[in-house]
């Protein structure tokens, strides 16, 4: 089976507050978030393929760092949709009937995805058709209403999503083709599409790292 990282770069990063989008900011060395995220891909050596989805509005500049980078892997750009799902549906149909391939869906705006994580990954899918990643809650929890404090859950039944979220590809071709023909889809991420709609399939979860976080706001570069 190839594995093929999907980079999800197509948000224009509103919450920032600035020009640019947050995968095009630079961080302390100088070189982008997405740079650094592709370059996790790029390294790992149980990844065979790269594909960027990109906003329509950014994707010279995409097409700029792969040249200037010299990415091996990278082998299209891609516009992104409007919403992130629609973005992972373009992906997948980018590989049509091609089920010997698994997707490694991932966030650009994670920049410090480890070596060890993909390894991880890449390992599970050899077992199992869906792989997330995830980290123990540290924080207590509140379920809340009208402000005010309704439940306080117990921490270690919970834990926090990262990614990449990894998939054979068939199993999520499906699943999104199941939320389509629902005519509304609700979900946050792919694996919350798979669960909603193929529930039969079981998620394994390879730990993460703190070190994984999502770029969401300027201080998260820091």
């Amino acid at each position: 089976m190839r594995n093929v990282a999907v980079i999800l770069a197509g948000g224009t990063g509103s919450r920032m507050g600035g020009k640019l989008p947050k995968q095009l900011l630079p961080l302390e060395d100088g070189r982008t978030v997405l740079e650094h995220a592709v370059e996790a891909f790029e390294q790992a050596d149980c990844i065979d393929e790269i594909v960027l989805i990109m906003h329509h509005d950014w994707i010279m500049e995409a097409e700029q760092m792969w040249l200037r980078n010299a990415w091996q892997k990278v082998s299209r750009i891609l516009p992104g949709g409007k919403e992130r799902w629609e973005s992972s549906v373009l992906a997948i149909r980018s590989f049509h009937e091609q089920d010997d391939v698994a997707l490694l869906l991932h966030d650009a705006a994670r920049p410090w995805v480890s070596r060890r994580i993909l390894s991880d990954v890449c390992e599970a899918l050899k077992s199992h058709a869906a792989v997330t990643v995830a980290v123990p809650m540290t924080d207590t929890l509140y379920r809340v209403a009208d402000r005010q404090v309704m439940e306080i859950p117990q921490r270690a039944d919970y834990m926090r999503a990262q990614t990449p979220q990894a998939f054979h590809l068939g199993v999520i071709r499906e699943a999104y083709r199941r939320a389509m023909d629902t005519g509304h889809i609700e979900a946050t991420d792919d694996c919350g599409i798979l669960r909603r709609y193929m529930p039969e399939v079981p998620i394994y979860i390879v730990e993460g790292e703190e070190q994984n976080k999502k770029i969401t706001y300027k201080e998260d570069i820091c």
